[in-house]
């Protein structure tokens, strides 16, 4: 039997030779004992590899520098912890992860998110390791944050968002979301992944989404939770991620996708944008994909 990690690993590298990275979202349904936070997890360890493009080779602001965002929930009790641009941290989501352990708030930003990080002696990186060649030469050939917006949902590598949701056993589900936002955005931007509601939520009752496009769009019709409360309504988690989205477009023309996840261990991805990268883990094995309609499955060893 496979440990976790084991698993984990397996996935990354089967990810990595169909896409030549990783998924920007994951999807976990283990039929196995529950574990603590496991997106958390997850989201550790793709952001540990230089293909990830949060935290190591993220975007640039219109300064040329690496501002990240992050977000995880525990649908048990619904506590949260997430952190807005904050600068040379390598792993967001851990950063977010002790806000939501060892504080009493749910979000610190910028100057007092690094503050915190300090105080509990994470470790701190220079920026320029979180910055690739290849980043740093699109941000000089195009210094335009309209042209990151539709560079970044149109292209296979170049989103910026990462996210994972999970279940356990027992049905317990939780949500990780990080970025580092889109190419050029102003200093001091926030998107959506690191909003309650937005860019994730996780609720034992119905169920956790992680999100992903256009931050502001998402942030103006409170996608993670419009997503949950189709779902409260009944309807399938497939349905209501392309209500959902069907909305956001035509309300405020926005694009985006998302992976729900419930506490029955059904899943559902759904995109509006070009294409994402996609996959997720249960017990029948790996189903994953990147084109609309796109549905591969294979399995996994045991």
């Amino acid at each position: 039997m496979q440990t976790e990690s084991e698993l984990l690993r397996e996935v990354e590298m089967r990810l990595q030779a169909e896409f030549g990275a990783h998924p920007h979202h994951l999807a976990l349904v283990p039929n196995a004992p529950k574990y603590n936070h496991p997106p958390f997890q997850i989201k550790s360890g793709f952001s540990a590899l230089p293909v990830i493009p949060t935290g190591h080779g993220a975007v640039l602001n219109a300064e040329g520098e690496v501002e990240l965002d992050a977000i995880i929930m525990d649908g048990r009790t619904l506590a949260s912890g997430a952190v807005s641009s904050v600068k040379n941290i390598a792993n967001p989501v851990s950063l977010a992860r002790a806000v939501m352990e060892e504080t009493a708030h749910v979000i610190l930003t910028s100057r007092g998110a690094n503050l915190f990080a300090e105080s509990i002696g994470m470790a701190t990186v220079p920026t320029d390791t979180l910055v690739t060649e290849n980043e740093r030469r699109e941000w000089k050939r195009n210094k335009n944050y309209v042209t990151g917006v539709m560079e970044d949902f149109n292209s296979q590598l170049a989103h910026d968002t990462v996210g994972a949701v999970a279940v356990d056993s027992d049905g317990n589900v939780a949500c990780a979301t990080s970025t580092g936002g889109i190419r050029n955005k102003m200093v001091g931007r926030v998107g959506d992944s690191p909003i309650i509601g937005s860019g994730g939520y996780a609720d034992n009752l119905i169920g956790a989404v992680s999100c992903t496009g256009h931050g502001e769009s998402i942030l103006k019709v409170t996608l993670a939770r419009l997503i949950l409360f189709h779902i409260e309504q009944g309807k399938s988690l497939a349905d209501s991620s392309r209500l959902s989205l069907q909305y956001m477009g035509d309300r405020v023309r926005g694009a985006g996708g998302a992976i729900v996840v419930s506490p029955s261990g059904k899943w559902a991805a759904t995109f509006t944008t070009e294409r994402m990268a996609w996959a997720a883990v249960d017990h029948d094995g790996l189903w994953y994909g990147l084109n609309p309609k796109e549905r591969l499955k294979e399995k996994l060893s045991q």
